[in-house]
């Protein structure tokens, strides 16, 4: 069960694996092609078949050559009995010193001639020799013999031969197999006309040649007299045997009876018999011995011509059995040969019809494996090989959808690859442009921060010097007597002022524009720029508010120069101006001091945006190294895309 199981549930390969007591044939029939298998299955349900039919025609054969064997037989069988009949008329004729004693002899001779030519042609088969010896050696004592007027001798020596030759058929009837004829019938004819029947007829001529000597010489010796009532107790012995025969033999078919006259035997028997019983066995010999020998004779020679009547209607029924056997033998022969060829021919038919399927297969199979999948398998039945077709065809579509699908898939691939590459290599060359336009903005960026610093520098100059002109507006409205000495003096710092104001307002100006670029470049840089965006707002603001304080203070430095130039020409006002200019220069001092921390911010400003563009540059730099490992691996996926494409195109389709 467990075996079971795991072949059940074991999946594809698994009949491969367990096999029981089929496991040796499995295992054989693995390692040969087909034509063996056909071949081993056909000779091993052809030796049977074979064998049978051997056996069948060895018991035909033998049953055939069992009645030939018979009929063999009855061809010695009717010599011999010709042989008795003649030596059955010389033992008459030599008992009784007829005058045909010499014609009885020769027809004896010739009988046995004959016998002798048969016995040489079948004995040996028959193992008749030693009965056929004693046979002769009787009847050469008998011919060799010169008869005496001692007629029980006479007689006696020829029933010895007479004896011989039934012995010699009885052993015939056993060599021929007549004696063991299977069939009913047959058997009773055989037994009537070769062993009952002959010594039937025996004892008919002892009781002719017995009582015609006695009748003719009118005495009976007392041995011949007792020979006379054992002869005449066997007739009425055997009689019901020759008639139960007959009876079986003849009478059971009517229509076989009617060529049989019976009726005209048992009359001439029974009028010797009568004869007999009167003119022998009744006491002294009376009556005419010619007129018992006539009865004798026709009793005798009816008796003969019966049997030799059955002997050859046994001849005809056995020559139909041989010819019902070899009918049988010849119809059993043909169909079974037509059994054996309608089997190789349906084997072939098998054979053809498998190995054309699995050709067929085969022939597909290697079409696919060339890529070829135009071809569809047509089955021709709805056998397995059939089955097998319409599974391969669907495996065919299968496939044939499979590989359009990769070649649909792959030139979809191989256009999206392209489409990749080509748009990482734009990717490319932007981010290399914004890599150089990044570098550019990081060295603006590091002038507008050397820019700032400078200006931080000059900006502070500036305050010190505004400070100083507080001092001076101070000490001025004290020593106001040394303004006319020291209007030289403010005339050059005011014109120095305004150089330095020219510079911060240009110098406001620069940080406007480069702020202005950094932020479009950041605005390109897109989200990673986004926080460099914001400090460029933040730096231009400052370098507008710078140039607003430095046009201010230009405008102060400017109104400064008038009152100073005018300051000649004003020296009455001087007092109640260098108030004013006091407080004009404190404002410019506190001016001085925003404008000093407003570029301080700056710088720091600067500083975080050029920190921040370098960051950004380092980014765009990966960026560049990112899309060239991008363009790279996309153009690696277009050349697969192209090898899909060309081993997915082994496959024919249409």
């Amino acid at each position: 069960m467990h075996s079971s199981s795991n072949d059940e549930g074991s999946g594809f390969g698994s009949f491969f694996r367990y096999h029981g007591w089929l496991a040796p044939g499995v295992r054989m029939f693995r390692r040969v092609g087909f034509p063996v298998k056909a071949a081993w299955i056909c000779i091993t349900f052809m030796l049977p078949i074979l064998a049978m039919m051997l056996v069948l025609w060895s018991a035909e054969r033998r049953d055939i050559d069992f009645a030939s064997s018979e009929r063999n037989g009855l061809r010695v069988v009717e010599p011999t009995i010709s042989f008795i009949n003649a030596v059955q008329h010389q033992r008459r004729a030599a008992t009784a010193q007829s005058a045909d004693l010499a014609d009885t002899q020769a027809k004896a001779s010739a009988a046995f001639d004959k016998l002798r030519e048969k016995h040489a042609q079948f004995g040996s088969v028959f193992g008749t020799q030693e009965s056929f010896n004693a046979l002769d050696k009787a009847y050469q004592t008998v011919a060799r013999a010169s008869f005496t007027s001692d007629a029980d001798k006479t007689f006696a020596a020829h029933t010895a031969v007479v004896s011989a030759a039934l012995d010699f058929i009885s052993h015939v009837a056993d060599g021929s197999k007549l004696s063991l004829d299977p069939e009913l019938e047959t058997y009773h004819l055989m037994n009537f006309s070769v062993l009952v029947g002959p010594n039937y007829a025996e004892f008919l001529a002892r009781l002719r040649g017995l009582g015609y000597v006695s009748v003719k010489t009118g005495e009976i010796p007392a041995e011949r007299g007792k020979l006379l009532q054992q002869t005449r107790a066997l007739m009425a012995y055997v009689d019901a045997s020759v008639e139960n025969s007959y009876k079986i033999g003849i009478e059971s078919n009517p229509e076989v009876a009617r060529q049989f006259d019976m009726d005209g035997n048992d009359k001439a028997r029974e009028a010797f018999l009568s004869a007999v019983d009167t003119q022998v066995l009744a006491g002294a010999p009376t009556g005419d011995a010619a007129t018992l020998l006539t009865l004798g004779n026709a009793a005798v020679d009816r008796e003969l011509a019966l049997e030799q009547q059955v002997r050859e209607r046994l001849d005809v029924v056995l020559s139909e059995r041989i010819a019902r056997l070899q009918n049988a033998f010849y119809l059993q022969m043909f169909m079974s040969t037509s059994a054996v060829l309608l089997a190789l021919y349906f084997m072939l038919s098998f054979y053809k019809v498998t190995m054309g399927g699995l050709r067929e297969v085969a022939g597909h199979l290697e079409e696919i494996s060339k890529g070829n999948l135009t071809t569809a398998p047509t089955p021709w039945g709805s056998d397995e090989a059939a089955a097998l077709m319409l599974t391969m065809g669907q495996m065919q579509n299968t496939l044939r959808h499979i590989a359009q699908g990769m070649q649909d898939s792959s030139s979809i691939m191989r256009v999206s690859s392209m489409e990749v590459a080509s748009v990482a290599q734009e990717i490319s060359s932007t981010a290399e442009a914004s890599a150089i336009d990044l570098e550019k903005t990081a060295s603006s960026m590091e002038q507008i921060s050397s820019t700032v610093q400078r200006t931080s520098d000059m900006v502070q100059s500036a305050a010190g010097i505004a400070r100083e002109n507080v001092t001076f507006a101070t000490r001025g409205g004290e020593v106001i007597a040394q303004v006319v000495s020291t209007m030289e003096e403010i005339q050059v710092s005011s014109n120095r002022i305004g150089e330095i104001i020219s510079v911060i307002d240009g110098i406001a100006f620069q940080t406007n524009i480069l702020a202005l670029n950094a932020a479009v470049e950041a605005a390109r840089a897109g989200e990673e720029g986004r926080g460099f965006a914001v400090v460029a707002s933040e730096v231009r603001a400052l370098a507008g508010r710078s140039a607003a304080a430095a046009k201010e203070i230009k405008s102060l430095i400017s109104t400064s120069m008038q009152q100073v130039t005018t300051g000649n020409r004003v020296v009455a006002d001087a007092g109640a101006t260098m108030r004013a200019i006091v407080d004009s220069a404190t404002q410019i001092g506190d001016m001085m001091s925003e404008i000093s921390t407003a570029t301080s911010e700056q710088s720091i400003g600067v500083s975080h945006v050029g920190s921040a563009m370098q960051n950004l540059d380092r980014g765009t730099q990966n960026n560049v190294a990112l899309v060239e490992e991008t363009a790279a691996a996309a153009h690696a996926l277009s050349e697969q895309a192209e090898n899909l494409a060309r081993e997915v195109g082994f496959f024919k389709l249409q």
